[in-house]
């Protein structure tokens, strides 16, 4: 299963020299006296504009400010590295200007004396993540080619790339994933391929087809859409998993589909989930879906990448769920949303934390806000995926999973492993210290409210049901740990069965994971206990057939998302924990654990916080990153000035007459004009915007979906808005699932445009590929919560207030309503790739334009 070789660059290298040899060597660009020096000022550089000087014909930048910087704001340094690191940064920052600068004297002299082009300074930006684009020219330091674990995954599986592109964060690139699954969604999927024009996938092997989400459902409806997606995998030659046969994150991992080192992607939310065996799983949605079932690719932007560093190791009753909901509500300040997170950790920590583990804190990492949560290729991986093949050798299962899961594929993993560069570049660092952790539970109705048990065990919170399903926690290992409470209560002389008024709800992530808790004897303790059977499918989780929480209900799960409404009624309460403490509230009848965890001495609170916890190597850290970044600053300014100070001259003409203007692409509004109504949330989730109980409802009419847009968050919604309003919300917004219809919902209520402090990624594509308008307004949203903060609580506020965003211009201006301040602010540009997409109509009639049909 190895990844294509496609443009992975060789790592280059640049010998510093000692302070001695630095200090002997002659400065390389010496110091030209002229009369009118040019400043430059901004050109989006990221803020690297101290002491900047061009000298025209000669360019001479100054690096003096540089060292300043490094030793200021590297506080961390240790003082005696301080004066090598100074001479060194120096002597590497001369080389690259004097590169440079060279570079500039040869054009200055074929161009001749000219006029600076105007510079455009570009405040605001639209949350779609397109706006901005990277260079693609060569690094002039190996700094610069250091790579992530991410960006080196993503580098073997993006097509096109020219010679020599490192890829980093924040570039554009044409993703070809490894494989690509749909579920349910598969038929919605399957019309829009249709409805392009396309009559075959592309490559069916590329494809997986899951049927996990409304599995109890038996209408006569959905049975035909089950067997219409059946049917064209059969056509198609797609591999193809019908209802009862598992959830399809957990059919990706247990089948092999979802490989180390490999990109692969899901019509889901949850496919983060890969990232727990070395693979990049991240979500697209289903016009995504389209296009790769019709090209074998999708358009995808790298997001910044964070790291995670574990220290210490799990105590006894410590479980991967429990470092997941912890990660959730103690860094609940959106610390990585829309990241790329990798774990790391050392050798003795990483063993703490088996594959299934593994599997529970990387599916969550999407309710953490990320796009992706990678752990590394490690001796824990290898060694399950070598007990995988091992087994799929003794065992046929039917599937091809032992030409997948080959003793001589893993081989490869260890003859040529794919880790993250020394000096890689992470936009953030994080740590948690393991040992000092306790269980801990998520809730009630936000995954960013984490309670350690204890504290919630002391006020015995009644429950009314339990469940142990999803995709989350509910493998073999996860029954076998809830059945695990059974029995030692049984030991104990306690009754071992589930309390009076509470009903225990259980379903396996997949039937081979059952089959495996039956033959071991755990499925049988929990129904003994009194649980009550599901198919295996998310049920449940996604608030779909039986044992829904009632109004009034308090329900706890060992599942991913307790979003309100989410698992039944919007009047009851949801709380998330891991397996054990799932079966010992169950057994009890309130919230509660099992007894299992032994706390270390000494341990009174968790350590956490930014950096890796280890202070030495964060001093270390500390100066490869500072310098990485001046170089890769100083690499875009000097692009910048040159790029500004060699333009045509018929070009700089052309951009004095419309400096700072964007060109409008035929159909698309140069205005979008409106009165502000202001639903004033945070983290206002899919769920709250399209209720999940009508995500696989076919046939949903236009009107049917403006009824019920924004049911969950505010019933009186469709009441309180008008055609054309402007919808301003808080942070985060349309964090959640990615069900397409929490963009289309909003159109068919008449809003063109929804403006936020911020979005959640997936809800930015999936409004970019259904032509519903978005832009981040963080100024606008603090504005409203200042005015209205006195007022009285509206879920759903006419404010009065009047918004235009000028696209020409870039510009939005805003009318505090009527006398009051009026203020303008400028934007980011809207690009002519995604006007063209949204004034065709969205993504899905931009690909059937372009292939012509």
């Amino acid at each position: 299963m190895p990844a294509p070789e496609v443009n992975q660059p060789k790592a280059q290298t640049m010998d510093v020299p000692s302070a001695q040899e630095i200090q002997e060597q002659p400065k390389p660009v010496e110091k030209m006296t002229v009369e009118e020096p040019v400043s430059m000022r901004g050109g989006g550089t990221g803020g690297l504009c101290c002491g900047l000087t061009l000298f025209c014909p000669e360019l001479i930048i100054r690096v003096d400010d540089w060292l300043s910087r490094l030793t200021t704001d590297t506080a961390l340094i240790p003082s005696d590295f301080l004066a090598a690191t100074e001479l060194e940064v120096s002597w590497i920052a001369r080389q690259i200007m004097n590169i440079r600068a060279t570079q500039m004297r040869v054009n200055m002299q074929s161009l001749g004396s000219m006029r600076p082009r105007a510079l455009p300074v570009v405040a605001g930006r639209l949350f779609h993540g397109s706006i901005v684009y990277r260079r693609n020219n060569a690094s002039l330091s190996s700094l610069d080619k250091a790579q992530t674990l991410t960006e080196k995954i993503v580098q073997r599986y993006s097509l096109g790339l020219p010679k020599d592109k490192v890829v980093k964060s924040g570039d554009f690139v044409t993703l070809s994933p490894h494989k690509c699954m749909t579920h349910d969604n598969s038929w919605p999927v399957a019309s829009k391929f249709m409805s392009i024009g396309a009559t075959k996938v592309n490559d069916p092997s590329q494809m997986v087809f899951t049927l996990d989400h409304d599995v109890q459902n038996k209408s006569e409806t959905n049975l035909k859409k089950y067997q219409q997606i059946e049917t064209f995998a059969e056509q198609q030659g797609i591999r193809f998993f019908g209802a009862g046969k598992g959830i399809g994150h957990q059919i990706m991992i247990e089948e092999g589909y979802a490989w180390p080192g490999t990109v692969t992607v899901a019509s889901d939310s949850h496919s983060n989930m890969y990232g727990g065996v070395g693979c990049l799983g991240t979500p697209i949605v289903r016009t995504d879906a389209a296009s790769i079932w019709a090209t074998g690719r999708t358009w995808w932007q790298v997001p910044p990448v964070a790291k995670c560093h574990f220290t210490g190791v799990l105590p006894v009753g410590v479980t991967g769920k429990d470092v997941i909901v912890a990660l959730c509500g103690l860094f609940n300040s959106d610390e990585v949303l829309n990241h790329a997170i990798e774990f790391t950790g050392s050798e003795e920590t990483m063993r703490s934390l088996p594959v299934d583990d593994r599997l529970a804190i990387a599916n969550m990492t999407t309710e953490w806000g990320a796009l992706s949560g990678l752990f590394p290729i490690d001796s824990v991986l290898l060694s399950w995926l070598r007990y995988k093949a091992t087994t799929a050798a003794m065992y046929e299962s039917g599937t091809g999973s032992k030409d997948r899961f080959s003793h001589a594929i893993i081989e490869n993993l260890t003859t040529s492993p794919i880790r993250a560069d020394r000096g890689a570049t992470y936009a953030k660092s994080l740590f948690l210290d393991l040992s000092t952790l306790s269980p801990y539970v998520s809730g009630p109705n936000s995954v960013k409210i984490a309670t350690p048990l204890r504290d919630l065990e002391a006020q015995k919170i009644n429950i009314q049901k339990a469940y142990l399903v999803s995709c989350t926690n509910s493998r073999a290992s996860d029954l076998a740990a809830a059945a695990k409470v059974f029995t030692e209560a049984a030991k104990t002389g306690a009754s071992p069965k589930v309390a009076p008024n509470v009903e225990l709800y259980i379903a396996a992530a997949s039937l081979a994971e059952q089959h495996t808790a039956e033959e071991a004897g755990d499925w049988g303790v929990l129904l003994e206990a009194g649980a009550k059977p599901l198919p295996s499918g998310c049920g449940p989780c996604i608030g779909l057939g039986t044992g829904l929480l009632e109004a009034g209900e308090v329900g706890i799960s060992a599942s991913n998302r307790n979003f309100k409404g989410r698992m039944g009624s919007p009047d009851a309460k949801a709380y998330l924990a891991s397996p054990e403490v799932v079966a010992a509230s169950a057994l009890s009848g309130y919230i509660s654990g099992p007894g299992f965890y032994e706390a270390p001495e000494g341990v009174t609170k968790v350590v956490l916080g930014e950096g890796t916890g280890n202070v030495e190597a964060d001093k270390a850290t500390s100066i490869e990153e500072a310098l990485a970044k001046l170089i890769s600053e100083a690499d875009s300014l000097v692009d910048n000035a040159q790029s500004s100070l060699f333009g045509e001259a018929e070009e700089a003409t052309t951009e004095k007459e419309g400096a700072g203007l964007t060109e409008i692409v035929a159909g698309f509004p140069e205005k979008v004009r409106g009165e502000i109504v202001f639903c004033d949330a945070d983290n206002l989730n899919t769920d709250a915007i399209y209720p999940g109980k009508y995500t696989y409802q076919d046939g949903v009419s236009i009107e049917k979906m403006a009824e019920v847009c924004m049911e969950n968050y505010d019933k009186e919604f469709g009441s309180v808005i008008r055609e054309g309003d402007i919808l301003v919300s808080g942070f985060n917004f349309g964090c959640g699932s990615s069900r397409e219809q929490a963009a289309t919902a909003i159109l068919a209520s008449k809003i063109p445009l929804v403006v936020s402090g911020s979005f959640g990624n997936i809800f930015s594509r999936n409004s970019i590929n259904n032509a519903l308008l978005g832009l981040e307004v963080p100024r606008l949203v603090e504005g409203l919560r200042k005015q209205f903060s006195g007022a009285d609580k509206a879920l759903t506020r006419r404010t009065g207030w009047t918004f235009e965003w000028d696209v020409r211009r870039s510009e939005i201006t805003v009318q505090e309503g009527e006398g009051g301040a009026k203020w303008t602010q400028a934007v980011g540009q809207m690009p002519p790739n995604v006007q063209e997409i949204i004034a065709r109509g969205g993504l899905e009639k931009w690909v059937k334009a372009e292939i012509g049909l």
